[in-house]
């Protein structure tokens, strides 16, 4: 791995990349981090990449807490440069993570809302911090459905009332909860998580590069969405999430501090809930 990148650092160990999001205040997901999201991936996809990467967060509260709803238009715009206009999504460009010839482990700390979570359901392996990890799909408290692979991993996952649970209630939920439900592979001690996920990728990078690959794909066959089913379910929260109720929902979150370290990210899911019924 040669490049660098503003809002990811990287290191390799072995056979291993250890790829660490570092965009303050908060890590949202904007056209910056995007625009290194494509860059890496695009780097990923090549022969010489490493086996496994290892994402993680250099903030300890929030891993990726949801997406930049000031930037909409720009980080999406970055998005397209993964695929070309057609595929001007993140549920497309996260598709293309999960398609990667390397396995992907997400090593979760902190706040993951939105398109935070569905970035760790595009990776291959999820493992949380039992006492440090928030997970939620926030969109339907906003005004929209999912649009960047929720619906789709959710119900593979979850299962139908699970999934309809995480994305109608838009709550927070801990580690634990999210283990038992099927989102994340395992919670663990936060004290031993970066011992465990290190020896869980060492292992893996230690396998040969064809069996890994194989396998992989041999699962995404079964288990992915089709492009036909992301594109549907990103056409279907641009369009909502442009309109006045979310646009009215967002204003009132706005005026809680949405977006900010102090203001009504730490407790969203609660947030969410005390906003003003709308029809």
């Amino acid at each position: 791995m040669t490049a660098s990148y503003e809002t990811i650092g990287t290191r390799q160990d072995g056979n291993v990349l250890y790829a660490n999001f570092d965009a303050p205040p908060m890590n949202l997901i904007g056209p910056e981090l995007v625009r290194d999201l494509v860059a890496l991936i695009e780097e990923l996809s090549h022969p010489t990449a490493p086996r496994v990467v290892v994402f993680d967060s250099a903030d300890a509260e929030f891993f990726l807490p949801h997406v930049d709803m000031t930037k909409v238009p720009e980080y999406t715009a970055e998005a397209a440069k993964a695929g070309g206009p057609g595929d001007a999504s993140l549920g497309m460009l996260f598709r293309k993570l999960s398609l990667l010839p390397v396995v992907t482990i997400a090593k979760l700390r902190g706040r993951a809302r939105g398109a935070g979570s569905e970035f760790l359901l595009a990776c291959d392996l999820r493992f949380a911090s039992r006492e440090k990890a928030v997970l939620g799909q926030i969109e339907v408290g906003v005004g929209a459905p999912p649009g960047a692979g929720a619906i789709q991993h959710l119900t593979r996952l979850l299962g139908r009332g699970r999934a309809l649970e995480v994305v109608l209630t838009s709550s927070d939920f801990d580690a634990d909860l999210a283990e038992r439900y099927g989102w994340v592979n395992r919670a663990v001690p936060d004290d031993e998580l970066d011992e465990f996920v290190a020896g869980v990728a060492a292992r893996i990078g230690g396998f040969p590069r064809d069996a890994l690959i194989s396998a992989k794909a041999a699962i995404n066959d079964i288990s992915l969405p089709t492009p036909a089913e992301v594109r549907a379910d990103a056409a279907l929260f641009q369009q909502l999430v442009r309109g006045g109720k979310a646009q009215q929902r967002t204003a009132e979150l706005f005026d809680e501090g949405f977006q900010t370290r102090g203001g009504t990210e730490l407790d969203l899911g609660d947030a969410l809930g005390r906003l003003k019924a709308v029809d």
